[in-house]
């Protein structure tokens, strides 16, 4: 194990190196294979995870409750009635006080600089879990699917398509210039990000294979591309923008059209989940035209959306692990 990773925090991805985020892929499809004949380390008994969730959560906090519990820890959730950073107690007093009793720190919230402050403060390894701004720990398990797929990662061409301002799309732009990924972002020109943004990751030193393109035009940015990704046209807290996203991101909806556009047999789908892709939900009733990828691709066989889910957990395994 890189020597320099325990005690590091994970913010934004940027804080690790191309081999770190290397070794940290190695170790979890270890650690998926040792927990398919159910064989534990117990590399983390006697340790206790604190998970703080500001905003709700299914796959991140199931992944770190099992991850952890897999390998001996005891974890702890705190929610927003919990703790209320700045509202009584200052953030660098909440983060020196659970720092010296966790040995870890998951933050699931909203600005990004509180869970900088949190790492700045605590002590111990904190995880951004996510945040307005990233979220690193599903990029993770994003590129170890994209690894366990087609055994490499640097330079494999993927597209993300929806709303490329979002966290998930500052994150794949970091994950793309670490790991050689060629990366196409496509969006309508409302949501694309800005071409600061864009120069901002492709201006720092990165890996030879990298790259990063952003179009609005799907035939464009999927050609030739090994994965297609989708997201959430309306994150959590956006439902109010209904009105004004959904006409901008219907045309942008994937299914198995946007798929053969890869011009790629082997290409396949990718969702970060949660997805809309049938009327199963309250809200999607509401608004029947908000699905974002179509239920024959999302249940078909070139979908890996719930390899990924799995691998949330197997990817924050190796992470504690490594970091505590």
């Amino acid at each position: 194990m890189p020597v320099e990773m325990k005690g590091r925090s994970l913010l934004t991805l940027e804080e690790f190196s191309t081999s770190d985020v290397e070794y940290l892929i190695s170790q979890a499809i270890s650690l998926k294979e040792a927990k398919r004949t159910r064989q534990f380390s117990g590399k983390l008994q006697s340790r206790n995870i604190c998970l703080i969730f500001l905003k709700p959560s299914t796959r991140t906090r199931a992944s770190f409750f099992v991850a952890a519990s897999d390998e001996g820890g005891h974890v702890d959730v705190l929610d927003d009635k919990d703790i209320r950073f700045g509202s009584k107690e200052s953030v660098k007093d909440i983060a020196r006080v659970l720092g010296l009793m966790f040995d870890g720190i998951a933050f699931r919230g909203f600005e990004h600089k509180l869970v900088e402050d949190l790492a700045r403060h605590a002590g111990v390894p904190v995880w951004n879990a996510l945040s307005d701004d990233h979220h690193p720990t599903q990029v993770l398990a994003d590129l170890m699917t994209l690894k366990q797929e087609f055994g490499f990662v640097a330079g494999l061409k993927l597209a993300f398509v929806g709303d490329g301002r979002n966290n998930m799309g500052n994150s794949l732009m970091i994950a793309a210039c670490k790991m050689g990924l060629d990366l196409r972002i496509v969006a309508p020109k409302a949501l694309q990000p800005s071409p600061a943004a864009v120069r901002r990751y492709l201006d720092r030193p990165r890996h030879a294979q990298s790259g990063i393109a952003v179009t609005d035009n799907i035939e464009e940015g999927v050609d030739g591309c090994h994965a297609v990704y989708g997201d959430i046209w309306l994150s959590m807290g956006e439902e109010a923008l209904a009105a004004e996203r959904i006409p901008m991101l219907r045309p942008y909806k994937i299914d198995d059209c946007v798929l053969s556009a890869t011009g790629r047999t082997d290409s396949i789908f990718l969702h970060c989940l949660p997805s809309l892709h049938d009327n199963d939900t309250q809200f999607a009733k509401q608004h029947p035209d908000v699905l974002d990828t179509s239920n024959e691709l999302f249940e078909g066989p070139r979908s890996r959306v719930f390899d990924q889910a799995e691998n949330r957990m197997h990817t924050i395994k190796a992470l504690m692990i490594a970091t505590v």
